[in-house]
């Protein structure tokens, strides 16, 4: 099979499975803000980035190891190959538990850091108490899910994501509409779902002979360590999305009050669905550049690498177009207020406006985590949310922004991270193709 066959074979399943899962990322708003309105549209915003946390862990781990396992695929090291899973799946059972632990009693101070006050706060926090407590399902579901398609199962990768999703769904209606639990039934069909999604990965693994060989145990720290290492990017970059909203959400509160953070919700939900196709190309490409980066094969991977930048460019122009001709749909599609929706067809094209280098910045991070150039893909993955950070202290300070200023700091954060995208890439691209072997 040629590069460019394999790059759409396993590309466009994957780009299909993070379209659905976009769709399931809205699902707990669609439901939750047509039963309990603006305040359960904030409170799920609120509670939303802790739920992306434990996923991330998930993405952060499996992507590494499967990264890893790729590698080792291609130098026919069969052996580590299999002690790499293993000591991927010790680390999110790990890791699982551990966040299930420290979850409980850090939950009230972490929503009064966020931001959440009165109803919100207490609809946020019931939402989180059952999400904590099914922490493990979703690290399991987002952790499988890269070996899958490491193991040239894209498409069992987008039924796994499917099958979860549609379970989501209903449970959703069943549980936030039929049986009116609110943010209990919500949290109850997140957690639910993902764990359908984990017997189906289980399942696929098990039955495609993965490999389970524990290294010695000298040695486990070593194999450890080089998974953490690499898990920090693709976490960061599944998670750095929800520094912004934290952030938003943060400075949104403080300078305009929880309409406002229904508002940043909608937009988010929606903008959510270009960054989640993008991750698809990524996560899509990552396979083919890992597996060509062990066999020691440039040509490949600057094929592979040239095709993912162009797909997510396309993808990146399209979600602008159509997202921008229905912005005065979306909020009525999450029962938010007359003025919520009138503010999100006024603050939505800001947001659009840099997604074609937002497309660039993530293929080129996803380029550097694949070949194990860990510490650049840090420095474009953090990039994004500590530059806002800086922006939302300063931007509100300048009298001549007025009430635009916090809306535009995520635009501008995005536009500079670009720029430092490029000066990354120029430097690296040696690195990254011609050195190889």
């Amino acid at each position: 099979m040629s590069s460019r066959r394999a790059f759409f074979c396993t590309v466009i399943p994957s780009v299909m499975a993070f379209a659905l899962t976009g769709v399931y990322s809205i699902v707990d708003g669609f439901f939750v803000g047509n039963r309990l309105g603006d305040s359960g549209l904030a409170a799920i915003n609120l509670a939303y980035p802790v739920t992306v946390f434990i996923q991330a862990i998930g993405t952060g781990l499996g992507l590494s190891g499967a990264v890893r396992y790729s590698i080792l695929r291609g130098q026919k090291q069969w052996k580590k190959k299999k002690e790499s899973f293993a000591s991927t799946f010790l680390l999110l059972l790990i890791f699982s538990i551990l966040f299930t632990i420290l979850a409980f009693p850090l939950l009230s101070p972490l929503l009064r850091l966020l931001g959440a006050a009165g109803t919100v706060y207490e609809l946020s926090r019931e939402y989180l108490w059952v999400i904590a407590a099914g922490a493990i399902c979703q690290i399991f579901a987002t952790g499988f899910i890269p070996f899958i398609r490491n193991m040239n199962g894209s498409s069992f990768a987008m039924f796994t994501m499917i099958a979860g999703f549609g379970t989501n769904i209903i449970l959703d209606y069943l549980f936030v509409w039929i049986y009116q639990l609110g943010m209990t039934g919500a949290a109850l069909a997140t957690v639910i779902g993902q764990a359908v999604a984990v017997i189906a990965a289980a399942g696929y693994l098990i039955r495609r002979k993965i490999g389970f060989a524990f290294p010695k145990y000298k040695e486990l720290p070593k194999h450890c360590a080089v998974i953490l290492k690499v898990a920090a990017a693709p976490f960061g970059l599944t998670f750095s999305s929800q520094i912004t909203t934290i952030l938003m959400n943060r400075f949104l509160m403080a300078y305009h009050g929880e309409q406002a953070v229904a508002v940043y919700c909608c937009i988010d939900y929606i903008i959510c669905i270009a960054y989640l196709l993008l991750q698809g190309v990524g996560d899509g490409s990552q396979p083919l550049i890992s597996l060509y980066y062990g066999k020691g094969a440039p040509a490949d991977v600057r094929k592979i690498r040239r095709l993912a930048y162009i797909t997510s460019g396309v993808i990146a122009i399209i979600c602008m177009a159509v997202m921008f001709m229905s912005r005065h749909a979306i909020g009525i599609l999450f029962g938010a207020s007359p003025q919520t929706n009138a503010d999100i067809s006024s603050y939505l094209p800001l947001f659009l406006s840099p997604l074609f280098v937002l497309a660039y910045i993530r293929t080129t991070t996803t380029c550097l985590y694949a070949t194990e150039k860990a510490v650049l893909s840090y420095l474009l993955v953090y990039a994004e949310p500590i530059t806002l950070f800086f922006l939302l202290l300063f931007l509100p300070q300048i009298p001549v922004l007025g009430v635009s200023a916090v809306w535009i700091a995520v635009p501008a954060a995005q536009l500079l991270t670009g720029c430092i995208a490029f000066m990354v890439k120029r430097y690296a691209d040696k690195q990254i193709v011609s050195s190889i072997g």
